[in-house]
């Protein structure tokens, strides 16, 4: 590298140099004399303004031979001119210049790991740019940092090749044709001085890997500059976290072959030894709440040492000031180190600074939403004390909105009030109207479309409106909604709904040549949501449905194709258009992390419906999730479902079968058909479902190997429980001959998945193996959905 800068350094220096050596001989020999008129020669584009500018001597003044070289010396500098040469003829001063070209236009050729027009940006910076002065020096600069752009990236391979076109007017256009190549991979990580933990284990903390099944897609086999510099970060953070206070490391070596393929890194350690915790001390300005700040205080004497715990105690007394006020606290841990017995006395030194109040609270950035679609989130008021935990619940609100790809929220002092300040919440919008085209397609629905048109934040006022329509083998649905998230200005949210649904029930016949027929149904609802924390919410609402079974043939001839038993029943017992008034009612908390790929938090829900009008019934239904975090990477979670379901009245009718509920398949027990638990029809074998379900999930949740970059690709161990069983007389009918041993029965499963919120929509698969399958049983192993329908 030093030679590259001495070459520059040459480059740039020797024509100034030269000009000064040859400046005599540049200027013609004459003797001094009164310069009677000044001509400048060569000049285009370059005012000959300048030029005197830099001449010592004005007409009717002497001028020497001396003062001839300074001059030309001062032209040189000016990087203007690639020739000066000054002369006299007569008492006339004649200064002839050739001017250096510019640069008409800078284009990239070959070029696709960098946006062209924010590279260009970038050689301006260093003085290469369009309008300037075209100099070889530059180009070589410009050259050097391109390569330097790629080689960041991993790209040994790459070729510049600048190619210069003169063009009229002492113009030149710059072409870079370049040739990237292949990006260097990672062939071996080595460490050397690692006594306390394994390579491997050193590895895990490592963003960068060596190849891998996955590593196609995340590139973390591609050597990068900026992810050496964070994996070195995060393994010395790692050594602070278990108590290495003397742990460096020696700038890693990088190590390329001579294929210019393939990359080795070593990383030369010096651990120390662990230092435990000694005595813990809060000091500083404790504004008389010692025992309140002792509490936050989570590390103790004969710990191990962790910077991270340490971090923590830090950042909870600075959030526990902020939330009384003190905007600007600041707590800083020293750590006082015992080099002999290995021991680090901790003091945490507090300094709350000045109790603010919130002046006032501005938003900026939105130009369709509404002002107070953003304020009506916010949970920190104006003229009130600065709440901490109240502006970060306010952004974390906003963010949910789903309005904008940003939101930034800071707290600037007032200027000349010591204990103000503003809440200035910046936002990006992004476009929230959606048009969806979709294709799926699932083990059990078979091929699924869909297509959408939807607007979450209708003319800016947070409303949002949509339609869509989806059909698959099984089902065909069509719902508009409308939801205004603030109905009330307490919060209190309406939903109105209005859809088509036709339900073609599940078959064991792939033909569907057994029991053709379908259920239609028609509904039109109103929901409210009520909030009475910030995650518990309470629903309630009414939807009239109209539904009606088509297609139907009753009798027992199967030459007939006749409808499953239990619906010519239902038939029998409640016609085939029935009308239902259905009151709702629940209860949802939700404290998960992230609703895509949780790793902490629980869901709970809780919901009744009452039927009434034609079908008289009602359901229970009950929901529970918890996500436990094992370690930073994996994930248990635990699911369990009952849903609960029954006629009243005293008609003693039986329990509506177009409104039975199913398991089996992906989300209830893998290993099965999909929808296939439960009573079967004992003239058709159509899967019946039933009025009582209950199912269960353990799932373990572990990184898929290569894919750090994309939390969502995930792989799990899985255990799953199910049953679905009548709550009438009904019993629980074993399809034809009774060929089902034990359809109501206890389910069970085990087995492995995959899942991945992919560009298609969420992507499941499962490999899962029946462990208590009796006679009848439809088993699946393989399953699988890509895809969203209703």
């Amino acid at each position: 590298m030093s030679s590259i800068r001495n070459s520059r350094f040459i480059k740039r220096t020797m024509p100034m140099v030269l000009a000064a050596l040859l400046a005599p001989a540049m200027a013609a020999a004459f003797t001094p004399f009164v310069v009677q008129d000044i001509q400048v020669r060569g000049v285009e584009r370059v005012d000959p303004g300048t030029i005197f500018t830099y001449l010592p001597v004005q007409v009717g003044q002497t001028f020497t031979e001396a003062e001839a070289a300074a001059a030309i010396q001062k032209l040189y500098a000016t990087g203007f001119f690639s020739d000066v040469k000054i002369d006299a003829r007569g008492n006339v001063l004649v200064v002839s210049v050739a001017e250096r070209p510019t640069i008409a236009s800078i284009t990239f050729n070959g070029m696709r790991e960098f946006d062209a027009k924010a590279l260009t940006k970038s050689l301006s910076q260093v003085g290469f740019g369009q309008g300037r002065i075209f100099d070889q020096a530059m180009l070589d600069r410009a050259t050097f940092e391109l390569k330097q752009q790629y080689l960041a990236k991993g790209k040994y391979g790459v070729q510049v090749n600048p190619v210069i076109t003169p063009l009229p007017r002492n113009r030149v256009g710059v072409s870079f044709d370049i040739f990237e190549g292949g990006v260097a991979t990672i062939e071996r990580i080595d460490f050397i001085g690692n006594q306390a933990f394994s390579a491997g284990t050193l590895e895990d903390q490592m963003e960068l890997t060596t190849g891998g099944f996955m590593t196609w897609y995340t590139g973390t086999d591609k050597y990068s500059r900026e992810k050496l510099e964070g994996d070195v970060e995060r393994i010395r953070s790692y050594y602070l976290d278990h108590g290495y206070l003397e742990f460096t490391m020696e700038p890693p070596q990088v190590t390329i072959s001579p294929d210019r393929k393939h990359i080795y890194l070593t990383f030369t350690l010096h651990e120390g030894d662990p230092y435990t915790l000694g005595q813990v001390d809060l000091a500083g300005d404790l504004l008389g709440l010692d025992s309140k700040l002792q509490q936050l205080v989570t590390v103790h004497e004969g710990e191990t040492f962790s910077a991270e715990k340490t971090n923590a105690v830090a950042k909870s007394i600075t959030d526990y000031l902020g939330s009384l006020g003190y905007a600007f606290a600041n707590v800083n841990p020293s750590p006082a180190l015992n080099p002999a017995d290995h021991v680090a006395q901790l003091t945490f030194y507090v300094d709350p600074g000045r109790r603010v109040y919130v002046r006032r609270i501005n938003v900026g950035g939105n130009t369709r939403t509404r002002d107070e679609v953003v304020r009506r989130e916010m949970r920190q008021q104006e003229a009130a004390w600065y709440d901490s935990s109240s502006i970060q619940s306010s952004k974390e609100r906003i963010d949910r909105l789903g309005y904008f790809s940003e939101v930034d929220v800071k707290t600037d002092p007032v200027p000349g009030s010591p204990d103000e300040v503003d809440v200035n919440v910046d936002v990006k919008e992004k476009p929230t109207g959606m048009i969806n085209l979709g294709v799926g397609y699932g083990s059990t629905d078979k091929l699924m479309l869909s297509a959408g048109i939807s607007q979450d934040n209708v003319f800016g006022s947070g409303n949002s409106l949509a339609l869509n329509i989806n059909t698959s083998k099984t089902n065909r649905a069509a719902v508009l909604t409308h939801t205004n998230p603030y109905w009330t200005q307490d919060g209190i949210s309406k939903t109105t709904s209005l859809y088509y649904r036709r339900l073609t029930p599940y078959d064991v016949s792939d033909s569907g040549s057994l029991g053709w027929y379908s259920i239609e149904s028609m509904g039109l609802g109103l929901n409210f949501g009520v909030p009475i924390s910030e995650y518990d919410r309470i629903f309630a609402g009414v939807t009239f449905e109209r539904n009606s079974l088509r297609d139907m043939v009753m009798g027992t001839n199967l030459d007939n194709n006749p409808a499953p038993l239990a619906y010519q029943t239902f038939v029998n017992s409640y016609g085939e258009t029935t009308n239902a008034g259905i009151f709702s009612v629940g209860w949802a908390k939700d404290t998960r992390d992230s609703a895509i790929a949780p790793h902490k938090g629980s869901y709970t829900r809780l919901s009744a419906d009452i039927s009434t009008l034609d079908l008289r019934y009602y359901k229970l239904s009950g929901q529970q999730q918890y996500f436990l975090p094992l370690g930073r990477a994996f994930t248990l979670a635990l699911n369990g479902q009952v849903d609960w379901a029954k006629t009243y009245g005293s008609s003693n009718k039986p329990f509506p079968v177009i409104k039975n509920m199913y398991a089996g398949g992906i989300g209830s027990v893998r290993g099965y058909e999909g929808a296939s638990l439960g009573p079967r029809d004992t003239l058709t074998d159509t899967f019946l479902g039933g009025s009582r379900r209950i199912v269960g999930n353990i799932q373990l949740y572990m990184p898929f190997p290569g894919a750090s970059r994309d939390r969502t690709l995930r792989w799990f161990l899985f255990s799953d429980i199910g049953q679905i069983t009548t709550t009438d007389n009904s019993g629980c009918p074993q399809g034809q001959d009774n060929r089902v041993a034990d359809p109501c029965g206890w389910k069970y499963s085990a087995g492995l998945g995959l899942s991945w919120e992919s560009p298609l929509g969420p992507l499941q698969l499962s490999v899962a193996r029946p462990l208590n399958a009796k006679e009848g049983d439809q088993k699946q192993v393989f399953q699988f959905q890509i895809g969203t329908g209703f």
